[in-house]
């Protein structure tokens, strides 16, 4: 699943201070060998160059 600007996600990565914390896609950067990674605006500052494998997508509440 490849996720676009202003999704909701939730950060999984045990060596980053925002693991577990939900927060919103602010730019999507596509890497030379064709991968996009992510960088991630949480609520107490954010993280850049986040592979997809390491994010979950926000279920929509309703």
């Amino acid at each position: 699943m490849s996720f676009e600007e202003d999704d909701r996600v939730i950060l999984h990565d045990e060596h980053s201070e925002y693991d577990g914390e939900e927060g919103q896609i602010t730019q999507v950067m596509e890497t030379m060998f064709g991968d996009s990674t992510y960088t991630v605006s949480f609520e107490e500052g954010q993280e850049t160059g986040i592979p997809e494998d390491s994010l979950e997508a926000v279920e929509d509440e309703e």
